[in-house]
């Protein structure tokens, strides 16, 4: 399993949606990038000036909303993930 460090977050992106509200299917071409997803792993946290290491607010398991083209993909035991730095995570649902 991939374990971030620092103030990072490893999260598995939700699905993107395959049809809309009317029942219509979306084309893969056409699917927008999803922007929540659940967190699989957290770091330790950031450090400050003191040395000091200070906690990340995330937890395992919480659903959290993201910037549309933050963190970098990896894909580790056959499934795609996200790392993003936890400033880049806009809110916990």
């Amino acid at each position: 399993m991939i374990k971030p460090l620092a103030d990072r977050v490893l999260i598995e992106p939700a699905e993107a949606e395959t049809k809309t509200q009317s029942g219509l299917f979306i084309p893969d071409n056409a699917k927008e990038k999803p922007m929540q997803g659940k967190v699989i792993a957290v770091g330790a946290g950031k450090k400050n000036e003191k040395g000091e290491t200070i906690p990340t607010e995330v937890k395992v398991g919480d659903t959290v909303l993201y910037g549309k083209y933050s963190g970098t993909e990896v894909t580790a035991e056959g499934k795609s993930y996200l790392i993003v730095k936890e400033s880049d995570i806009f809110a916990i649902l």
